[in-house]
C-alpha cells in the first residue's frame, strides 16, 4: 500500500500561495500546479488546472486503461482540457491575461509510474537514498544548459532561471512530457514546486525522505527545510512511499 504525505505553504517572502494540489488516492493520480500571472491569476490558473485534470479523470475512469499509449494519450487529453479552460479564462478578461501555470501529475500502477510535466515542477525517485529527477524542466535556462551555452552553476545562478517555456494555459496548444518509471520496494516518489528544490539540496532532501518515521512527517520537515533556508517561493510537496 503507498504511503502518501503532503503539504502546502506560501513561504516566507510571498503573501499569496499560488500553487496547487490534488490527492486522488482512489485513482492513485497526485497532482501539483505552480501557477503564473499577476493580480491572483496564478492562483486561479493552478486550481483550474487541478480541478479540471481531476474531474477528468473521475468522469474517466483510469483503472480501465491497462495499455501504455492508450495512458500516454489519456493523460494528453487530460492536460489538454485543462489547456484549453485556461488559455480561454485568459484570453476572456483582461487582469487574467498572461495566466498560465506549471503541472506535475503522476499515476502509480503497482510497481508502474507514470508521470506527466508542463514547465519547471519536478518529480525525483528516491531509491537506496540516492535521489534522481525524472522530469525535464521546460525553462529558457535548461534550454541554454542542454545546448551548452552555460554550465550548471551558471544556470543555477542565472537572473532567468524561473522563466518557464511552456506552461498549461500559456499557448492554445501544449506539449506535455511522459515518462514511465519503474519502482522498486522501498522507492520514494516526491513530486514538489521550484520553491522547494531551489531552495534544499537534493542530498538534503533525499536523507529526509528516507530517515522521516512517514511521508507526512517527510512532507513537513520538506517544507520547513526549505523555508529555513529562505522560503522565497510558494512550496508544495506529495511524497509517496511505493
Amino acid at each position: 500500500m503507498i504511503q502518501v504525505g503532503f503539504k502546502s505553504d506560501k513561504g516566507i517572502k510571498r503573501i499569496n500561495n499560488e500553487d496547487a494540489y490534488f490527492v486522488m488516492p482512489e485513482d492513485s493520480v497526485y497532482i501539483i500546479a505552480d501557477g503564473v500571472g499577476g493580480n491572483n491569476a496564478g492562483e486561479i490558473a493552478s486550481r483550474t488546472a487541478v480541478s479540471v485534470a481531476a474531474e477528468y479523470i473521475r468522469e474517466n475512469p483510469i483503472k480501465n486503461i491497462t495499455c501504455e499509449e492508450d495512458l500516454r494519450n489519456y493523460f494528453m487529453k487530460c492536460l489538454a482540457k485543462a489547456n484549453t479552460e485556461i488559455y480561454t479564462l485568459a484570453g476572456k478578461y483582461t487582469e487574467n491575461r498572461g495566466m498560465a501555470t506549471t503541472m506535475v501529475l503522476a499515476y502509480i500502477a503497482g510497481k508502474l509510474g507514470y508521470i506527466v510535466n508542463v514547465g519547471d515542477s519536478r518529480a525525483y525517485v528516491v531509491r537506496q537514498g540516492q535521489m534522481k529527477c525524472i522530469t525535464e524542466d521546460h525553462t529558457y535556462v535548461n534550454e541554454l544548459l542542454k545546448s551548452g551555452v552555460i554550465t550548471e552553476e551558471e544556470a543555477a545562478n542565472h537572473p532567468k532561471k524561473n522563466m518557464i517555456t511552456r506552461a498549461i494555459g500559456g499557448d492554445a496548444v501544449i506539449e506535455p512530457d511522459f515518462f514511465r518509471v519503474d519502482f522498486e520496494d522501498g522507492d520514494i516518489l516526491l513530486l514538489c514546486t521550484d520553491g522547494l528544490y531551489s531552495e534544499v539540496p537534493n542530498d538534503t532532501a533525499a536523507n529526509i525522505l528516507t530517515e522521516a518515521e512517514s511521508m507526512r512527517d517527510a512532507a513537513g520537515m520538506l517544507v520547513h527545510e526549505a523555508n529555513r533556508l529562505g522560503g522565497r517561493d510558494n512550496i508544495t510537496v506529495i511524497c509517496l512511499k511505493i
